[in-house]
């Protein structure tokens, strides 16, 4: 994509009365590429059917031998966040409990179990928005949904895959883009560290097993800058308050890391990300190395074919030099402020869209925008089965049918 700039006006519509919201956002007219990449229709205003939020309360499956543990919570704090902040913009939200306390995390958010999914529907949402870690076995892939159901987030069986940090490395290797982490100065220190990860057991459902898996990866570590980029998914997007069908996935102005700690950037949960991230100026955003970076972070999402927005982290293999795409991520992650007490809070996506000229609530209804039918998602996932069965036997297929298959269910 081209750049952006990032002294742009803001959508002054928020205090909107009404349902219907124009959400209209004024974007620099570089970013797109003109009858190629996108196209345009005329500006209305954009009805949102009543949302319901999702937090973490499943513990996740275990996978090779470990299980991730949940994180405190189970992102309920910026699930809570997120309902707050789309409420307060006259977007019609569904609650557990029928006036949420400002400060009370749970009671903006649902239990992802298929009986907190389905209390939500019965009361209302049309739209559930996954802020929680999925996986093949969640109650999202599992449920029966009616056909007007739609889903804010990932499809369960690509967070599955892509969650995998080996299959993740794989793929970044396989499309020859230079990667690699690892913070220990010498063998012995290795073969130590090693040792303390194999070591630690613990019970996972009555079993005994090694608390961090049996499996390590060892990498080169890279000692440059690091920077994340936030990858859009292809869909409908308010450009210059004209609605804009784009077609192709797009990155948000990449956002600088600073102040780590032994080589590794903090837990937003220990360190606030405003206090150790930037936005890169629009002066190192011409430098091709930039460029060709989130080029790279944009054909990653191009195999990938993320629904949500995914953030990819990346680091120079030296000073100076080019970037390695370092990590993927499709975890949640999408603090931000409004909330009391919250206004120190944000994420990595959020700063990035500050800089396009979009808030808060602005990056949340870009977001909501492309949720899917989940009912769709269902047959779709029947029909790529079959041509994956297909391609498996003869060995040989239309990539362009199953692109056409991609715009067909999912929207």
């Amino acid at each position: 994509m081209h750049d952006i700039y990032r002294n742009i006006p803001l959508n002054s519509n928020n205090n909107s009365k009404y349902k219907k919201i124009n959400a209209g956002i004024r974007l620099d007219k570089s970013l797109y590429n003109k009858g190629k990449n996108v196209s345009y229709h005329n500006l209305h205003n954009y009805e949102f059917n009543p949302v319901a939020i999702l937090y973490q309360a499943l513990q996740p499956p275990i996978i090779d031998g470990i299980r991730k543990p949940l994180k405190p919570g189970g992102y309920s704090d910026s699930g809570a966040d997120i309902a707050y902040s789309l409420r307060s913009n006259n977007i019609p939200i569904v609650t557990p409990v029928d006036n949420p306390s400002p400060t009370s995390d749970l009671d903006w958010v649902f239990p992802d179990t298929e009986e907190g999914i389905s209390t939500a529907i019965s009361k209302g949402a049309k739209t559930i928005w996954a802020n929680t870690i999925l996986f093949n076995t969640n109650p999202l892939n599992c449920m029966s949904f009616r056909e007007d159901i739609k889903l804010v987030g990932h499809l369960p069986s690509s967070v599955d895959k892509y969650d995998n940090k080996w299959y993740a490395n794989e793929l970044i290797k396989a499309m020859e883009f230079c990667q690699g982490v690892k913070n220990v100065d010498s063998i012995e220190q290795m073969k130590e560290h090693a040792e303390k990860l194999l070591s630690n057991r613990t019970v996972i459902d009555g079993q005994y097993c090694f608390e961090y898996g049996d499996t390590l990866i060892l990498e080169e570590y890279l000692e440059g800058e690091e920077i994340t980029a936030t990858i859009m998914p292809p869909g409908i997007y308010a450009i210059n308050f004209k609605n804009g069908t784009l077609n192709k996935y797009w990155h948000l102005p990449l956002v600088k890391r600073f102040n780590h700690n032994n080589g590794i950037a903090p837990y937003s949960g220990v360190v606030a990300v405003v206090e150790n991230s930037t936005l890169i100026s629009n002066e190192e955003a011409q430098n091709p190395i930039y460029k060709q970076v989130a080029q790279d972070c944009e054909k990653a999402a191009q195999i990938m074919r993320p629904l949500a927005p995914i953030r990819i982290d990346c680091r120079r293999i030296a000073p100076e030099k080019t970037f390695a795409l370092l990590d993927i991520n499709m975890k949640p992650n999408m603090s931000g402020p409004g909330r009391p007490g919250r206004n120190m809070q944000s994420s990595l996506s959020c700063k990035a869209a500050n800089g396009i000229g979009w808030n808060y609530p602005d990056l949340l209804k870009a977001m909501l925008r492309q949720a899917w039918l989940i009912k769709k998602f269902i047959r779709y996932c029947t029909v790529i089965f079959f041509i994956i069965t297909i391609e498996n036997i003869c060995e040989f297929i239309d990539l362009d049918i199953v692109e056409n298959i991609d715009r067909h269910f999912y929207r």
